[in-house]
């Protein structure tokens, strides 16, 4: 068995009410047939945008995720006082310069015309904020080449710039993408494994989709009396349950990405952390404003593997007597949490803890704190009190 800890997994129950947090191509609530039975679901990647969000305000980076990289630099750039058309050509020519392949906008409308120097990359690039800076930087120093270039008009145009300058800034990465990974194939060694593994949420219990009715009143026919109907009908799709949401950190992973720095893994693990706790997708956010915070929170830190405790909810939880589904989740996790380790062993659990609502005996999770900075300060001193070995 190791002796170094390996994992930080975090699982949540969070009760969520009436929403739609994350939709599919037909606006309708996303579920999952799970026990035999229907249960809301939050896709991983939505849940994981909105924890990216959150953490890039606790650290202070951003990572900027486009086809677009050519259009943001040109804004950039009319920002440094350039010539509107001499900043969308420096846009177009770095993006060319990149490597990938891309493919020119086109007009709107039926008779559809490719238009000069407005150039999309056919894969995403994912880079961090600040290197729309970098990129403008090289520009200014082949401003003048870039002057006399011609604009990019078709697929096979060639770039003047330096293919392997403007590589080089787009191979930059910063905790962002450190922490959750890179995929970039078109560009050599700009691939990034991701340190953290996101599951899919769903309701520990079977669910409902509510279909909700709405009028809009116009404003003006409201006004006259014999005004009568709606300016507009529609639906949408609702529903409300206690979701079992889970995560993992690997701390080898996050170690190959930022080197052997225990101050940066410590101050990205935290933040990442609090961002899982604390986010939450914001779909239909005005209309339903379901900004809860989760009534519990257990943090174990492994050496041996990560360890979901979804299965624990394989059974869909049962209402008690007096309605609710939280209280019978948390007890139904903490047995199973409890059955597991026992089934594996302790050895390989640095620490376990617990911070929630309620003071309920949860012993199969380990020491309760009182607030979930505490846990996650607990967790992160457990898991990096040396050198993780990458």
């Amino acid at each position: 068995m190791s002796d170094q800890a390996r994992f930080i997994d975090i699982h949540v129950l969070q009760s969520v009410p009436f929403a739609n947090l994350n939709r599919d191509d037909t606006n309708s609530v996303k579920t999952v047939q799970y026990g035999n039975t229907l249960r809301t679901r939050v896709s991983s990647q939505s849940w994981k945008r909105a924890i990216r969000t959150v953490f890039e305000d606790h650290i202070g980076e951003a990572a900027l995720r486009t086809r677009r990289i050519g259009e943001r630099l040109t804004r950039e750039l009319e920002h440094r006082d350039w010539p509107t058309d001499l900043a969308q050509r420096a846009g177009a020519h770095t993006a060319a310069a990149s490597g990938i392949k891309f493919e020119l906008a086109k007009t709107a409308g039926d008779n559809k015309q490719t238009i000069p120097n407005k150039v999309l990359t056919n894969a995403m690039v994912y880079v961090p904020e600040t290197a729309i800076a970098e990129l403008a930087d090289l520009a200014e120093r082949h401003r003048d080449a870039l002057a006399q270039a011609k604009d990019i008009k078709k697929p096979s145009d060639k770039s003047i710039l330096p293919a392997a300058e403007v590589e080089a800034v787009l191979r930059s990465r910063n905790g962002v993408i450190n922490l959750f990974g890179r995929m970039l194939a078109e560009i050599d060694d700009a691939g990034v494994d991701g340190a953290v593994q996101v599951a899919h949420a769903m309701t520990t219990h079977e669910t409902d989709v509510e279909l909700d009715y709405f009028s809009a009143v116009d404003d003006i026919t409201a006004l006259w009396d014999d005004a009568s109907g709606s300016g507009h009908m529609g639906h949408a799709e609702f529903s409300a349950g206690t979701f079992y949401r889970f995560a993992t950190l690997d701390l080898r992973d996050l170690m190959k990405n930022i080197g052997a720095d225990t101050t940066a893994a410590d101050e990205l693990a935290s933040a990442f952390l609090t961002s899982f706790i604390t986010s939450l997708p914001q779909a239909k956010k005005n209309s339903t404003a379901a900004h809860t915070i989760p009534d519990l929170v257990h943090i174990s830190v492994r050496a041996d593997r990560p360890l979901s405790y979804a299965a624990a909810f394989e059974a869909p939880v049962r209402a008690d007597r007096d309605g609710g589904f939280a209280t019978l989740s948390r007890t139904r996790l903490d047995a199973y949490a409890q059955a597991a380790n026992t089934l594996l062993g302790t050895r390989g659990v640095f620490t376990a803890g617990w911070a929630g609502l309620h003071t309920d005996d949860l012993t199969g999770l380990g020491t309760r704190h009182d607030s979930f900075d505490n846990l996650i300060t607990a967790a992160v001193h457990a898991a990096l009190p040396g050198k993780v070995t990458a």
